[in-house]
């Protein structure tokens, strides 16, 4: 059985290949993708795989964009940091999932059922439907976050945040007012909670909010660095992948 794994964290997705050899030697990985351009290229120019294992969340978007470019006609196995109320969506249409960090008995009931699935395809209107779902899910967007401050917890509104970024191991929100309060989210997450209007993941390091986006210039190797109207601790430097989103996210 040939398959892929579509994930951008190199760790991630070494210890999901070792489970995979461990759990279904049968099951031969042809390559590991670490973002959407990757991804559509590969599809774009090899034969369909029996089986896709796919993160959500990439360094470049989110990884149902591929379904955009690419009519993917195998079973997919997605790997997921979502919660369970995002979860019921997967459920409700039958594609099955993996929360992380990746649990062995459920990597063999995933690889179990999509045994059951051989020869049939996911249709346009099932993948469709997942993302009807998922936008519904995303349409509930974070107005607050509880933080600390002092002795006291206080709700943060979102609209008062210029930027969150990880500062020695910790994720900080930083206010307009430049004002830094710690959250006990990790970016991914915080990523999932936030409107996509209007806040963009940067890097694996920054989110930065619309409206704090003063202007951008052209950096080495087709990179961009984004310049805010608050100071910030380092230079924002968006990737060549992502660009192109960066720029329609920027236009509005």
């Amino acid at each position: 059985m040939n398959s892929i794994i579509i994930e951008d964290e190199t760790i991630a997705a070494q210890a999901l290949q070792s489970l995979i050899e461990e759990t279904a030697p049968d099951v031969k990985i042809l390559t590991v993708l670490q973002s959407i351009d990757e991804s559509v290229e590969w599809f774009h120019q090899n034969m369909m795989p029996d089986l896709v294992f796919m993160d959500i969340h990439l360094a470049d978007g989110s990884s149902f964009s591929i379904f955009e470019e690419v009519k993917i006609t195998c079973p997919i196995i997605f790997t997921t940091a979502y919660d369970e109320y995002a979860l019921k969506a997967f459920k409700v249409n039958s594609i099955d999932y993996l929360l992380k960090p990746i649990d062995k008995k459920e990597l063999e009931q995933a690889i179990y059922k999509f045994r059951h699935l051989s020869g049939k395809e996911i249709s346009g209107e099932l993948i469709n439907n997942l993302l009807q779902n998922i936008r519904q899910v995303k349409s509930a967007h974070k107005t607050h976050f509880l933080v600390s401050y002092k002795d006291k917890l206080i709700p943060l509104p979102v609209n008062e945040i210029a930027y969150i970024y990880i500062d020695s191991g910790s994720v900080k929100a930083v206010t307009f007012s430049d004002k830094p309060y710690y959250l006990d989210q990790t970016l991914d997450l915080l990523s999932e909670q936030l409107n996509p209007e209007c806040f963009f993941r940067a890097n694996r390091q920054y989110i930065i909010a619309h409206k704090a986006v003063k202007d951008a210039s052209f950096w080495f190797a087709g990179k961009l660095s984004v310049n805010l109207t608050v100071p910030v601790p380092e230079k924002i430097v968006v990737s060549k992948a992502k660009v192109g989103e960066f720029k329609k996210w920027l236009a509005g």
